[in-house]
């Protein structure tokens, strides 16, 4: 793959990732869509994609994937949907992105990996701006949605750390989807007191699944091999500022100092833990 086509592979996955985010939240605030129907739409959208992707029959989709990682899907997707009900776009993508890195990094430690002081203060300076941005005051996010998000956020860690060496990281992820289905239809029929669906919120939810989910975790997987792992790690720390400056310019939303100082610390405090190397068992 040549450099040109890398880098281009990588912005789209990350524009992707983060226009989950916007997606999301603008379904929600802006439409009339509820957040089960939201899940139902964006995995059944996502199923579908990557369906077409992998060009496989279904029977070997389902089989490339696993009950508890789809279980660890269907918590991120629909956590993130009701979360996203009273968040904003940058917020939730932070405290998404924070969740996110801590389950990795606590499994890693359970694992028996050992970290350096530098990367010790880096976990210190995440949690200090974790704990900024959810600190009582007026520009604090709610503490249910937050809790949600964190909850969404420490599911997909799950999910990627199952997902490691699984093979064919498409096709894995194509199953994974499909097996969430009949969760999403029971979490949709739970709800169906509440259900409320116009055409813009399904353009929304599809786009959501198709695009921003089945098509950007293809482009991602197909870009991550010729990544370093540091690289990698690099790159990721932009997703939480992309989908910020999308819900400015997009949605209207307005970036606090709580938030630019917390965000700070805590894509900081990550980033001194994913870019350092850590020590041997």
């Amino acid at each position: 793959m040549s450099r040109s086509a890398l880098i281009l592979l990588t912005l789209l996955a990350l524009l992707a990732f983060a226009g989950n985010s916007l997606l999301c939240r603008l379904a929600l605030a802006t439409t009339a869509i509820d957040a089960a129907s939201f899940t139902a739409l964006r995995l059944t959208a996502g199923a579908l994609m990557l369906g077409l992707l992998v060009r496989q029959p279904v029977a070997a989709a389902r089989d490339a994937g696993s009950w508890p990682s789809a279980f660890a899907l269907f918590a991120y997707a629909a956590g993130f949907s009701f979360a996203y009900l009273d968040l904003t776009a940058a917020t939730g993508a932070l405290l998404l992105f924070a969740a996110v890195q801590a389950a990795m990094t606590g499994y890693g430690l359970w694992r028996g990996e050992r970290l350096t002081l530098l990367q010790w203060c880096g976990i210190a300076l995440a949690s200090a701006g974790l704990v900024t941005l959810l600190l009582p005051g007026l520009a604090a996010p709610p503490p249910a949605a937050a809790l949600l998000m964190l909850g969404a956020g420490t599911a997909w860690g799950i999910y990627s750390l199952r997902g490691r060496g699984a093979g064919d990281a498409t096709l894995v992820t194509a199953g994974n989807f499909l097996r969430t289905l009949p969760l999403a239809a029971l979490l949709a029929l739970a709800a169906t007191p509440w259900r409320s669906i116009d055409a813009a919120g399904t353009v929304y939810a599809v786009a959501s699944g198709a695009l921003t989910s089945g098509l950007g975790y293809a482009l991602w997987y197909r870009a991550l091999p010729a990544l370093r792992a540091t690289t990698a790690a690099t790159v990721q720390l932009g997703v939480p500022a992309l989908a910020a400056l999308g819900g400015v310019l997009l949605l209207g939303e307005r970036m606090t100092g709580r938030l630019l100082l917390a965000g700070t610390a805590i894509l900081g405090g990550i980033a001194l833990v994913t870019l350092t190397r850590r020590r041997a068992r």
